[in-house]
């Protein structure tokens, strides 16, 4: 059951906020997806490659679809003609990839870096050294990568009751953030995406900079 209520009342605080909503999307119906697209919603989030191929070829073109998932190198052909944005680079191979399936349809495709931040081994994501080595391969190879856009960091906070913990992981990650763009991007304005939070914490995200949230249950109900 589509929580319309929850949507008007976010949708409106994040545009004060200038954050942006990605409803994730991930085992839903098309129905419940196009009900929540007709009262306005265009940004949707996805975590298997075969479900959002299938999902993209019945729903709306102007859908912006994200990719949130654990991406395999050998799917990224399926969704590089029309994914908006890649959230969870975890190697610069992975970069590397979605760059030459971007060149092979004609695209640039943004992707954001995911930082390991939580206290859990089951996560994804690197840490700050191996970030900044995969940048400075990616600004060593800068001629032959000009078909992906990095435009930020995402994360994913500790599964925990403990606020302040989750806090300070944001607050780590968004610090990061901030380095980055000074250090490898400054005067880039696509590098912008400080991507953090989903239902359990969004607003704990939001207060400590994030201005992209991945909103699931909250939206559609509990799987």
């Amino acid at each position: 059951m589509i929580d319309l209520d929850f949507w008007r009342k976010v949708t409106s605080d994040f545009i004060s906020k200038g954050v942006t909503l990605v409803a994730v999307s991930k085992t839903k119906p098309v129905e419940d997806i196009l009900a929540l697209y007709n009262a306005g919603q265009r940004d949707f989030g996805e975590n298997y490659v075969q479900e959002l191929v299938e999902k993209q070829t019945i729903l709306p073109s102007d859908i912006r679809w994200h990719f949130i998932g654990h991406l395999q190198g050998n799917k990224v052909k399926y969704i590089a003609p029309f994914v908006s944005l890649i959230h969870a680079i975890d190697s610069y191979k992975l970069l590397v990839e979605i760059n030459k399936y971007a060149q092979k349809n004609n695209r640039i495709i943004d992707v954001l870096l995911q930082i390991f931040i939580a206290d859990e081994e089951t996560k994804f994501g690197l840490d700050e050294p191996e970030i900044i080595e995969l940048l400075d391969s990616y600004r060593k190879d800068i001629e032959d990568m000009k078909h992906i856009r990095i435009c930020g960091l995402m994360g994913m906070a500790t599964n925990s009751s403990d606020e302040r913990k989750i806090q300070g992981e944001f607050a780590r990650l968004h610090n990061f953030f901030q380095k980055i763009a000074d250090s490898y991007f400054q005067g880039v304005s696509y590098f912008s995406v400080c991507s953090m939070g989903m239902s359990a914490d969004y607003e704990i995200a939001i207060k400590e900079g994030s201005n992209m949230v991945r909103i699931g249950s909250l939206l559609f109900g509990s799987r």
